[in-house]
């Protein structure tokens, strides 16, 4: 967790405070002894993704309002919306995890709240005051990849049917150059597992794009990436804003050759590179 504080001038000073877990898991934040006379604005940047963050999250804000004034503006910065996938209750018996998370967030009081590329509109329309950062303005970031795209050597893929509106957003991001093909699949809800990957256009010969939110484990876009083997693809990449690869990189061999990123999870320096795809992070 990062805090800043913005003075009169708008003046950018870094908060400093000491952290420790208690043997029982309680988690303990004591800011330093600084002058918060003039703090006008209060800016918390972290990485929700971990219970043990979230609850720190909680017990600064309260030291932090402790320690300013009523005038102060307290704003969060949460790249990765943590729970966005549980958006809606698939099976009886289970929480609306997004829901659960934006009350959570909501009761803190922030007088603004930012993440990036939402994984529906279901997560900003319960997050009180919230920006969110949509996915064509982290992708155009990396320079390599707009220029491929403005060029039109890369026809983009949508994974699936919730990703098509961010996928066409790319394509007019770059005057309709680059040609959008719709994949759809089909799951099982209680397992999870993909039953069926169709790809719904001709893209035998083409280097493509697969461009999605989140990549957990990464069945989705290996079971893709078969797919477009298949049907004659040449070169597979894959851009996704939020990358936890909790499988690593080496289940992609073979199927993907490179794969974009944002820092939204987690800083550069803990990504593990694989030899066997090239990795690049887009550091915002």
């Amino acid at each position: 967790m990062k805090v800043f504080s913005y003075d009169s001038t708008g003046s950018k000073s870094v908060i400093d405070y000491d952290h420790f877990t208690f043997s029982g898991g309680e988690e303990h934040v004591r800011f330093n002894t600084i002058d918060f006379s003039d703090s006008k604005k209060i800016e918390i940047f972290e990485r929700l993704t971990d219970s043990s963050k979230v609850v720190r999250l909680m017990v600064a804000v309260d030291a932090l309002k402790r320690l300013t004034n009523a005038e102060t503006h307290f704003e969060l910065v949460i790249p990765y919306f943590p729970y966005a996938r549980q958006d809606r209750v698939c099976v009886e018996g289970e929480a609306l995890g997004a829901a659960v998370m934006a009350k959570f967030i909501n009761s803190l009081n922030f007088s603004k709240v930012t993440i990036w590329d939402a994984h529906s509109d279901v997560s900003p329309a319960l997050i009180n005051k919230v920006t969110n950062i949509e996915q064509i303005s982290l992708l155009t970031r990396c320079e390599v990849l707009s220029q491929r795209l403005s060029r039109g050597e890369l026809t983009l893929i949508s994974p699936d049917a919730g990703a098509s509106k961010k996928t066409i957003k790319i394509s007019e991001k770059f005057n309709g150059v680059p040609e959008v093909v719709q994949a759809q699949k089909v799951r099982n809800l209680r397992t999870g597992e993909i039953i069926k990957t169709e790809i719904i256009g001709d893209v035998k010969g083409k280097s493509v794009l697969i461009a999605d939110d989140i990549c957990d484990g990464g069945r989705t876009f290996i079971e893709l990436a078969k797919v477009l083997k298949n049907n004659g693809v040449v070169e597979v990449s894959l851009f996704i804003t939020h990358g936890i690869f909790s499988k690593g990189l080496d289940v992609f061999e073979g199927l993907i050759d490179k794969i974009y990123t944002t820092d939204s999870f987690k800083p550069a320096n803990e990504f593990k590179h694989s030899n066997n795809i090239n990795l690049e992070i887009i550091e915002m």
